[in-house]
């Protein structure tokens, strides 16, 4: 159970600060996820504009458009 939920907090952006990833990294990162993405055959997106309606409509509500 967290007792201190700022100490965990700062903590955590401690961590985030000290973990940085450096380009090479983050792109083979990158590639990796695409890679299984497409392994499992959910990249790439047949249509991509499938489904833009809905992703707008979402959009305008949360920004309160």
């Amino acid at each position: 159970m967290i007792k201190d939920a700022k100490l965990l907090a700062g903590f955590n952006d401690e961590q985030l600060k000290k973990e940085s990833l450096d380009y090479a990294t983050a792109l083979r990162m990158l590639d990796a996820m695409w890679d299984e993405g497409c392994k499992l055959g959910v990249l790439p997106l047949k249509d991509p504009l499938d489904g833009i309606e809905v992703d707008i409509r979402i959009a305008k509500i949360l920004n309160d458009v």
